[in-house]
């Protein structure tokens, strides 16, 4: 049976672009595979806890040495692993903060990271091996090329060298960008390139599930 895992990241609830893209991914996904299971989890209301040299010692110590710190840090990294290894396809949003990915959407990766066990080498095809793999972005500005701003875009860069070592090679980007022009005046002119974008992201994403 078909099994999505579904991350959202936004903090903007109702208002945020990326997660009504998403949203538009999933009920495609859904009429298409109206037996299959969709697993979701948003880091914006139930933040994974940033890793710490408990979590990364724990690794390192043999189960029955752990400290009770440590043997919760592990439970907690083997949840959200457990949920991507279950999955036949993961999809998740990424909206651009300051020219990065929320602080919540790095804590989630860097649980998943882990050196002989998610990572893909020449014995292990990875946590990402195999499976589907579809990101949706959003920016409040235009990075692309030609653009004032080319070159600040740090959350594609970012995001396709993590998936690339958790395995992933069937791998898609959806992004929407100048979201923030239909907020602020000054980016009102813009307008035409939000919608556009927007549609466009749609477009995408139920091409990307008919895939």
């Amino acid at each position: 049976m078909a099994h999505l895992l579904h991350i959202e990241s936004s903090f903007a609830g109702d208002n945020s672009v990326s997660r009504t893209v998403a949203r538009e991914y999933v009920a495609e996904w859904q009429a298409r595979s109206p037996d299959g299971t969709v697993t979701y989890r948003d880091l914006a209301s139930q933040p994974p806890a940033h890793l710490d040299w408990t979590a990364v010692s724990a690794g390192m110590t043999p189960e029955d040495q752990r400290t009770s710190e440590q043997a919760d840090a592990v439970k907690a990294r083997g949840t959200y692993i457990g949920e991507v290894a279950a999955a036949d396809e993961v999809l998740f949003t990424a909206p651009m903060y300051n020219f990065s990915i929320p602080s919540t959407l790095k804590s989630w990766i860097d649980q998943l990271m882990v050196p002989g066990l998610t990572i893909a080498d020449a014995t292990n095809p990875g946590l990402l091996g195999g499976k589907k793999v579809t990101i949706v972005t959003s920016q409040g500005g235009s990075y692309g090329p030609g653009t004032p701003k080319d070159g600040w875009d740090h959350v594609t860069p970012y995001l396709t060298h993590v998936v690339e070592a958790l395995g992933a090679e069937d791998v898609e980007f959806v992004n929407v960008h100048m979201t923030l022009s239909t907020i602020n005046p000054a980016l009102a002119e813009f307008q035409p390139l939000f919608h556009s974008s927007r549609a466009a992201a749609t477009d995408a994403v139920k091409a990307r599930v008919r895939a």
